[in-house]
């Protein structure tokens, strides 16, 4: 039988959270109005609740709004969504462009042409990026009244990073709330 005495033993540490394995607060925007735009959303936020490597957190209700550019197309139905992820910021908008071409997405529609199913990543937690790929926050966030009411639905004390905070860039939309078709409390 070893002496262990005198030997130093050495108790197990938990690993510390470093910056690369600390999970980041995302908000995700939700679009279509192609295929049962009500389905392909709710089938999303199902979709973003099971993502690899990521924890779901809230989703908001649906929206009903009108297209943003060309207006000859049908009306959009829109949402957000808030998930915890270790996922980082390209690998992320990798997994959520699979899960769009899941949902037959095409590319070729140009600018906001209309779409079975669109994610965009608003925010990566306090993340900046402008590359050709990815632009964190998201171009124009603080414009679009279909994203700042569903983040505000479900995360009212929310300061968008590097802009104001949510209520405060809601009152410089100047802009009415969409109409709710479906509550974030039903089951999709």
């Amino acid at each position: 039988m070893p002496d262990i005495k005198g030997s130093q033993v050495r108790k197990k540490q938990k690993a510390r959270p470093t910056r690369t394995n600390m999970p980041a607060s995302v908000f995700i925007a939700l679009g279509s109005n192609l295929s049962g735009p009500v389905g392909q959303v709710s089938q999303a936020i199902n979709e973003l609740k099971v993502l690899e490597n990521s924890r779901f957190i809230a989703a908001s209700s649906l929206y009903k709004t009108t297209p943003m550019g060309p207006q000859d197309q049908p009306a959009y139905i829109n949402a957000v969504v808030n998930i915890q992820t270790t996922q980082k910021p390209l690998e992320l908008l990798h997994s959520l462009q699979a899960i769009e071409n899941s949902h037959d997405r095409t590319r070729d529609t140009g600018r906001w042409g209309a779409r079975t199913l669109d994610l965009d990543i608003l925010l990566y937690g306090i993340e900046r990026s402008n590359t050709s790929e990815l632009t964190l926050p998201h171009p124009g966030l603080q414009h679009r009244g279909f994203v700042l009411y569903p983040l505000y639905e479900i995360e009212p004390n929310l300061n968008v990073p590097h802009l104001a905070s949510i209520k405060q860039l809601l009152d410089q939309l100047n802009e009415a709330m969409p109409p709710i078709i479906s509550t974030k409390n039903l089951e999709i």
